[in-house]
């Protein structure tokens, strides 16, 4: 029996390696669907490491209030875009900001308002990379960001047409290395920069803006300038320390409530909660996509079915000679069989490969940080295996069941 798989697989490997470029065409459906969804997962795995790793950055004492409303517990959002980011036509108005500011036991908040207006610098020109954003002095505090250069918005600058910019800002916005001083113009007034922040490790797909190509301006001053308009996406307060979380979340959610009419149209989120709301998104995300690339492993499975149909036709003799000589349906299924699995193998190892190249280079060249977990690994092995067997059943069956008489007969 042994001698028998060993030559059922020799010829597999055999009529392999006859037609390589045909059989390789065949496999190119199985070698895009594993590595496609070991990449995706991979991608959306070390997304959600990176966004974990941001919020433990910021602290375990930091509560972010957002507008819209979501359900943790079950995991289903309801009136809560995460994925819009600051396009968000929020609920949270620019009073929240105090009320925020005067609950019980935060001791450090500051509201996050995204305007959209032109910026202008010399000799750069129009910026149009990044975002403007207004807020108060305890940003900088609340996510744990220290300055490359210079200070952040002080309370004297409140009411100033100052600013604070990130360093891919600062690069694009002017042709010198350290731009204190310098001036530039938003929405025709102008400003003057005041501090460039250090590089924020900035998480790719991240529902937050790019901190590095923004620049922050007094929160008064950026409704000022917006004629009390300003679009207050996010507000975030800390407290003295991680046990006043849960009290403190209490009072800002009811005296929010109480100033939005009895309407609870926030949401306010402590740290763990804010990872599992992008987590949710992410997921799904991953889940919806890689759902698309596995469509490849079974437009591979046809391939190998149709290439495994032509090569049964083309053998047809050899199938009756094989029968002549007392070959039963068994051993003839078998040796079909372990064709088109070698096949969904190869293309499954091949595809393996891809993935951990792909990955490679987008660590290398992107800010992405994919982790592939051999979980993912094995089942997008496993299912390229289970296409190969599922796919080539029906050719194999078809030469299994051909009389020995009408196989010898064919040329």
């Amino acid at each position: 029996m042994k001698s028998l798989t060993r030559g059922h697989l020799k010829a597999g490997f055999d009529s392999v390696r006859r037609a390589k470029m045909r059989n390789f065409w065949t496999m190119l459906g199985i070698i895009i669907g594993v590595a496609s969804v070991i990449t995706i997962v991979s991608i959306g795995e070390g997304v959600k490491v990176q966004i974990a790793q941001q919020v433990s950055k910021s602290g375990k004492n930091l509560i972010t209030i957002r507008p819209g409303t979501v359900n943790i517990n079950d995991g289903q959002n309801q009136n809560f875009n995460v994925l819009a980011g600051l396009s968000i036509t929020g609920s949270l108005r620019p009073q929240d900001a105090d009320i925020v500011t005067k609950s019980k036991l935060v001791t450090a908040s500051a509201p996050l308002a995204a305007i959209s207006t032109k910026v202008v610098s010399e000799p750069a020109g129009q910026f149009r990379n990044g975002v403007v954003i207004g807020t108060t002095p305890d940003f900088p505090t609340l996510v744990n960001q220290s300055l490359a250069y210079g200070v952040f918005l002080a309370p004297d600058d409140m009411g100033m047409n100052v600013a604070v910019i990130g360093e891919d800002a600062a690069d694009k916005m002017f042709d010198v290395d350290v731009p204190l001083g310098h001036a530039f113009t938003i929405g025709g007034e102008e400003f003057i920069v005041r501090g460039i922040l250090e590089d924020f490790n900035n998480t790719p797909l991240s529902d937050r803006a790019n901190y590095n190509s923004a620049i922050f301006i007094p929160y008064d001053v950026a409704q000022k300038l917006t004629k009390d308009n300003a679009v207050v996406y996010e507000i975030l307060a800390k407290t003295a320390n991680e046990n006043d979380i849960q009290p403190a979340i209490a009072d800002i959610e009811k005296n929010l409530q109480a100033s939005h009419g009895g309407q609870e149209d926030f949401s306010v989120l402590e740290p763990n909660e804010a990872v599992a709301v992008k987590n949710n998104v992410l997921t799904l995300m991953t889940g919806l996509i890689s759902g698309v690339a596995a469509i490849s492993l079974l437009v591979g499975g046809i391939g190998i079915m149709n290439v495994m149909l032509v090569s049964v036709t083309e053998r047809m003799h050899e199938i009756g000679i094989r029968k002549a000589i007392g070959a039963t349906n068994r051993q003839i299924l078998s040796q079909f069989m372990i064709e088109s699995s070698l096949l969904s193998l190869t293309g499954g190892i091949i595809g393996v490969v891809i993935a951990f190249a792909l990955d490679g280079l987008l660590r290398f060249f992107t800010n992405l940080r994919p982790v592939i977990t051999w979980e993912v690994v094995l089942i997008a092995f496993g299912v390229s295996l289970i296409v190969g067997i599922i796919f080539g059943s029906i050719p194999a069956l078809k030469a299994a069941q051909k009389d020995p008489i009408e196989a010898l007969r064919s040329q």
